[in-house]
């Protein structure tokens, strides 16, 4: 039994390590991109797969029971929310902003 508590230990911490790197790789990559999409692209994704990879890791770490399903279901609200922030935000700075090449207009009221 001690065997499977030593592999439950070394999976969790791999996720939990897993998630800090691409942490890492995000915040290079946001102070990498010129292009304000580009920096949006890298935090939204950075941050879902990142923090979706410590939470796993801290679902194996403290076994399954009802602490673990609340960061399940943190895992699955990050997942539907940030796609669809990351878009608006999106969408706010190409109507905004005149120097892009696809720049339209907000209709006048």
């Amino acid at each position: 039994m001690e065997i499977l508590n030593v592999i439950r230990f070394v999976v969790g911490l791999g996720f939990i390590i897993l998630g800090v790197c691409l942490f890492v790789t995000e915040m290079i990559g946001i102070f990498k991109f010129k292009y304000v999409l580009n920096r949006m692209h890298v935090a939204g994704m950075g941050d879902t797969m990142g923090l979706s990879l410590s939470l796993i890791g801290t679902i194996i770490l403290s076994g399954f029971n009802f602490t673990s399903l609340k960061m399940g279901l943190v895992i699955v609200f990050l997942w539907l929310a940030s796609p669809v922030a990351s878009h608006l935000i999106a969408r706010l700075e190409v109507t905004t902003n005149e120097e892009l090449e696809n720049y339209c207009k907000l209709p006048e009221e």
